[in-house]
């Protein structure tokens, strides 16, 4: 992981920010947001950042954006030989940078440099990252199908982190240097800020947003939304299966175990109403709810497997609960022993009791459900008990790895 200094000044330094903005062939927009950039300055000043730092990255622009850009005064141009994405171009202009705090809009003057001053005074006053909120009645210029866009992968990290989110997509920010060791890596394309929120907020980083107005932009979007869209879901779901397995996957079981629960009660009502025989609609419901049964229980075994393998690699606990605020004051895979030898024992009951009646002559079309909800009981409980099992040797390895790092040490 790179290294970053830390952002504490030393005394009788005054604090730097550095703006990176990153541009592709923004020929028509980036002369005008330098300028807007530049005006903040004295606001800035009353702020506590007596020095600002501006740095554009071209990224690999065919027009004459970086020729623009070299023309402002007090401006530094890097310029790429190639596009790289935009998360490169900012993570190129983060690693030149010489701020205390960093921070970027995009070249394209949907963004305000004017509120920068206000997302600087809460990051000064402690937080780690600001982000400026678009998702607000002032933001008229974004089209509709990228805002519904916005609030549902807003939702999807709200979902998968550990705090709620409005605007994770959201490219002007200001953030702390040192914020960067917590947040490294980060990815090259688009995607490079919903990947920001979610690995701040599981990071343990105090992030705070701030309503600003949002434009419309000047130019050709470089946006796609069915290819960029899909991008941003397979980012944030990867990224939050590397901090918390079990809320992802445990929480697509549950989904799982809930469907074939319901399914499972509206059989029992229907044969305590009197219906023995099963329809074609019947048959696929019990095949459903089989399938659900023991993949929602595979998909929540893997997902807490996961939780202690990622312990163990990153030497710290992991969050193991699919909810914000965990059920139980113990793990519930602590109890996956007992649990899956009752629930094993029920099943083998059944298979038995089921069994004893056909050989007294009962139909099998009165039996065959029964032996099947039997032989799933006994399957899920037999899962159940390994997983304990798993799960159990994987924290006696990790509470091991501990106690001798604890004995080197002292």
């Amino acid at each position: 992981m790179t290294s970053f200094s830390s952002d504490e000044p030393q005394a009788g330094v005054a604090r730097q920010l550095s703006i990176v903005i990153p541009a592709f062939n923004e020929e028509g927009a980036i002369g005008p947001i330098l300028q807007r950039v530049l005006s903040t300055r004295d606001r800035l000043a009353e702020e506590g950042l007596k020095e600002l730092e501006v740095i554009v990255v071209d990224d690999g622009s065919h027009d004459r954006t970086a020729e623009i850009a070299r023309g402002v005064p007090a401006v530094r141009v890097i310029q790429l030989s190639e596009n790289g994405g935009y998360g490169a171009a900012l993570k190129r202009g983060f690693s030149e940078a010489r701020g205390d705090f960093l921070g970027f809009l995009d070249a394209d003057g949907t963004y305000p440099p004017e509120s920068l001053p206000d997302l600087c005074r809460i990051a000064l006053a402690g937080a780690d990252m600001v982000v400026g909120c678009r998702m607000n009645a002032q933001s008229n210029g974004m089209p509709i199908s990228r805002r519904i866009g916005n609030r549902l992968f807003a939702g999807l990290v709200t979902v998968l982190g550990n705090g709620r989110v409005v605007d994770c997509a959201s490219g002007m920010r200001v953030l702390r240097r040192r914020a960067l060791n917590d947040l490294y890596p980060l990815p090259d394309g688009l995607h490079f800020t919903p990947v920001m929120s979610l690995r701040a907020m599981h990071e343990g980083l105090s992030v705070t947003e701030v309503p600003i107005p949002y434009a419309e932009r000047i130019g050709e979007s470089k946006l796609r939304v069915s290819r960029d869209g899909l991008r941003y879901l397979r980012s944030i779901v990867w990224t939050a299966l590397s901090y918390d397995p079990v809320r992802v996957l445990g929480g697509a079981g549950l989904i799982g175990f809930a469907l074939a629960a319901v399914i499972g009660v509206c059989l029992l009502i229907a044969r305590l109403s009197g219906v023995t025989t099963l329809g074609p609609a019947g048959v696929t419901a019990v095949f459903v709810a089989l399938v659900s049964a023991v993949g929602g229980l595979s998909l929540f075994n893997l997902g807490a497997t996961f939780n202690y393998l990622l312990s163990m690699v990153r030497r710290k606990p992991v969050r193991r609960s699919i909810f914000r605020t965990p059920l139980f004051a113990e793990p519930l895979e602590h109890r996956f022993g007992w649990i899956g030898a009752l629930v094993a024992f029920a099943g083998l009951t059944l298979a038995i009791l089921a069994l004893s009646l056909g050989a007294d002559g009962w139909p099998i079309e009165r039996l065959w459900l029964h032996l099947v909800v039997s032989a799933l009981l006994i399957l899920v409980g037999v899962q159940l008990v390994l997983s304990w099992m798993l799960m159990k040797a994987l924290e006696q390895v990790a509470q091991r790895e501990a106690a001798r790092a604890r004995n080197i040490d002292a």
